[in-house]
């Protein structure tokens, strides 16, 4: 059995330029170091310093910029603690969970050893270094990250954005260089728990889980099983494989013929796990046990839920084939709506206390998938059996975003590691549907005009890990992916507006071939043509700005910077221009401001309006974008949207800020996002299209009426029915395109009423009009307060 003891809670931590002082080892520092104040772990130093009152709140104002000058430090973290009681055989290791991240480690004065990577675990036998009838000494020092990449070359390919280059060769979180969703904080810590672990010596691995196969009911569990013994002989050992989930049960007993192994078990009228909205999602509660001479010696147990899933990907054929990108969940093409999952916080220490807020709040808006994006951390298990639990299915991309990441056999190495940890670590949660290589890596290579299919990270080194720890599940190489097909045809086709000089927007003629794609674009209006003309089945980024509500924005905000909007400094550190030297994000707070004027043909003088409006034309925007996807269910698979929570304070296309304060977007999503939706079309020949969209392996019926929202006119009304995991025209409504009408819809399903709305006609639109429907759309069922929108 394995014996974990937190060393969580209160250290020291005290820091200093890095090469300003040379202490040799903790006994040096301690001697001639600086103050030390409290530190919390997990955590991050920039925390523990505003605890100390070493430096102001960096979320308020432009506090954010000081961070820069305690990039060149390093910090050293120390604690004490009694030896654990340990048996004869036992081993005892420590470990860190997440260290960010270049770091050594010494225990009782002598170093155990270097970390150089924040995304997964290290740990250090110290069996034979605990101190005996005092406690032990534990010390970490943890250098300067931007200082360390200075001493690591970097080959001619490699590239990056403007503030990124510094990031290329150290597996650190991406954003915390600065992007434009999260500020420049490019921060240290032990972010994640640290712990002492007593193992004996005859110990279970962690086993791997996989859902072999599915039919009749049945379902083929395959465990991949590991021990460890100094035995000799196994003749004594055996493995009992178990699982149970209500009335359903398996259980086998089988002789251990050598330390590893696979077992295949068949469990009939299996309890399937289902992505949420298509049925339940059922969990085992399932282990495997060592056996010596028939007594458990030692157990493996967890949760683990029996499904399949596929993933059916086919390019665009301009002028001909549709393209495909379809999930499948047991056999059934699964309808993805959801969010993009971004950083928790700038400051990764603190996620764990943000957790499971925003994954209720994906769930309470009806979300049935999360991407996990490749700017961030890798969550932990908490949020993964969280999803689990939920029904919400898991797109992880690997750790590398927006960038060409060097590709020598140094770095694949590291790719290698990092990847094969963390593969290991998650692959058994049913919600984890899909690894991908990167985010937008293939698109930052095709705008430099290069291949990027000759890239070694997601072609060669991904694949093959994924291959080798997790054949069961699909992989896709980058988001959106560019396939040797697709960068061939795009290739060859005609340049047309290059032979007369023009310049030839590389990414939007490949977007023609393209199944899976990012839909960013102008950001003008969201019915325009980029948005209404795309042909993706499948779009996994799509966005629109809003400002948080204002009792938020007052926050973090000072009282002058509150208003107006215009250049003022704060707000543009807060729209993620956090770079004093300046940066590439400052035109979206302009972006904001256009949006709302090209909605409501002017920009409001007061902050309150200007807030509202943005809200307005954020929350109408994402609602198109869903409803787009499922009124085209099945020529349309997918939509998740950018997204759901900040990371700090700031002006940005989340529905919900950093202080759940829930914008008008998060309410229009819940109603569209609902498994039963009734909507209506654009007009065509004088009439709306009125379609139900069911998302459930069950028909949905019920009666729809549909109303003028300021006359209370009843323009439809009917019964209608809509297929299991589809689609139907139910009906017109007679609506001039030339005319501005707010239109609301009522429906029953299921026993249960809900309520959708319509806007009607093409901006600008008045925004005082626009209030009134507002508190008109409030009262449909899955009610809010429209007079705290905003607000």
């Amino acid at each position: 059995m394995t014996d974990r003891i937190a060393l969580d809670g209160t250290w020291e931590l005290t820091h200093f330029p890095q090469g300003t002082r040379e202490p040799s080892g903790p006994a040096g520092l301690a001697q001639n170091g600086p103050r030390r104040i409290p530190a919390h772990v997990p955590g991050s130093v920039e925390l523990d310093l505003v605890a100390a009152g070493e430096i102001p709140d960096p979320y308020v104002g432009e506090n954010i910029r000081l961070l820069r000058d305690l990039e060149p430090h390093e910090w050293w973290y120390r604690r004490t603690f009694p030896s654990p009681a340990v048996k004869a055989g036992q081993s005892v290791r420590l470990v860190f969970d997440g260290i960010d991240c270049f770091a050594t480690v010494w225990l009782n004065g002598k170093v155990l050893g270097e970390t150089a990577n924040m995304f997964i675990a290290h740990a250090f036998d110290v069996t034979d270094l605990l101190a005996r009838g005092v406690d032990n000494e534990l010390s970490v020092r943890i250098r300067s990250a931007v200082l360390e990449a200075r001493g690591k070359p970097l080959p001619g390919a490699a590239h990056a954005m403007a503030t990124n280059w510094e990031s290329l060769r150290v597996r650190k979180a991406a954003h915390m260089y600065g992007w434009d969703i999260t500020p420049r904080a490019v921060s240290a810590g032990l972010w994640r728990s640290v712990a002492l672990e007593v193992t004996d010596p005859e110990r279970l691995e962690p086993p791997y889980w996989s859902a072999r196969g599915l039919k009749d009911g049945t379902v083929r569990l395959a465990v991949r099983w590991d021990f460890s013994t100094p035995e000799t002989d196994l003749s004594r050992y055996g493995l009992r494989f178990s699982g149970v989930s209500r009335d359903s049960r398996f259980s086998r007993t089988v002789p251990a013929r050598f330390t590893s192994g696979c077992e295949v078990l068949e469990v009939p009228k299996a309890r399937l796990w289902w992505p949420r909205g298509y049925g339940e999602a059922a969990l085992y509660d399932a282990s495997v046990e060592l056996l010596r001479d028939g007594i458990v010696v030692d157990r493996r147990a967890e949760r683990i839920g029996l499904r399949t899933v596929e993933l059916e990907r086919r390019d665009i054929v301009p002028g001909g084939g549709p393209g495909e990108f379809l999930l499948r969940v047991n056999g059934e093409p699964i309808l993805c709506k959801g969010s993009n999952w971004v950083p928790l916080d700038a400051f990764h220490g603190r996620d764990g206390t943000r957790l499971r807020a925003a994954v209720d709040l994906a769930a309470d808006c009806g979300c049935n998938i999360l991407r996990c994006w490749g700017g961030n951390v890798y969550e932990d298990h908490a949020f993964f059996s969280l999803c689990d639990e939920l029904g919400i299915l898991v797109w992880q991309d690997f750790a590398y975003a927006c960038a060409l990441y060097p590709e020598d056999d140094e770095f694949l190495a590291e790719v290698r590691r990092e990847a094969t940890a963390v593969v290991r670590k998650l692959r058994n949660h049913p919600s984890l549907a899909l690894w991908c290589g990167d985010n937008e890596v293939d698109m930052f290579a095709v705008n430099l005009n290069r291949d990027p299919n000759r890239n070694r990270i997601t072609r060669e080194a991904l694949p093959h890990v994924c291959g080798q720890e997790d054949p069961g599940r699909p992989y896709l190489p980058s988001s959106p992916y560019v396939s040797p097909e697709a960068w061939k045809a795009n290739q060859e086709r005609p340049r047309g507006d290059a032979a007369r000089g023009k310049a030839v927007d590389s990414m939007r003629l490949l977007m023609d071939f393209m199944p899976e794609q990012h839909l960013w674009g102008p950001r003008d209006y969201f019915k325009g043509a980029f948005y209404s003309g795309n042909r993706a089945p499948f779009v996994s980024e799509i966005g629109y700005h809003g400002c948080p509500n204002v009792s938020s924005m007052k926050r973090f905000l000072e009282p002058d910077h509150l208003w107006p909007w215009k250049d003022d400094p704060q707000w543009i550190v807060h729209a993620a221009e956090s770079i004093p030297e300046g940066g590439p994000y400052r035109y979206r707070i302009k972006l904001m401001a256009d949006q709302i004027a090209e909605m409501f043909g002017r920009i409001p003088d007061n902050v309150e309006d200007f807030a509202l409006a943005s809200q307005i034309s954020q929350a109408e925007a994402k609602k198109s974008f869903i409803e787009t996807t499922r009124s085209a269910k099945w020529n349309r698979t997918g939509v998740i949207w950018w997204n759901l929570i900040d990371c700090w304070p700031q002006f940005s296309d989340a529905v919900v800020d950093w202080y759940y304060g829930k914008k008008l977007a998060y309410w229009y999503i819940r109603r569209a996002q609902v498994p039963v939706l009734v909507m209506l079309g654009e007009p065509e020949d004088w009439h709306c299209a009125l379609t139900a969209s069911n998302d459930t392996l069950r028909p949905a019926s019920g009666r729809c009426t549909v109303s003028d929202a300021d006359t209370g006119e009843e323009l439809w009304a009917g019964d209608f029915e809509a297929p299991a995991n589809g689609t139907r025209r139910m009906g017109r409504v007679r609506v001039s395109r030339g005319e501005q009408r707010m239109l609301l819809i009522r429906w029953t399903a299921g026993g249960e009423e809900f309520g959708n709305h319509s806007l009607i006609g093409s901006p600008p639109f008045d925004l005082e009009r626009y209030k009134g429907w507002m508190n008109r759309i409030a009262t449909l069922p899955l009610p809010f307060d429209a007079a705290a929108v905003a607000r």
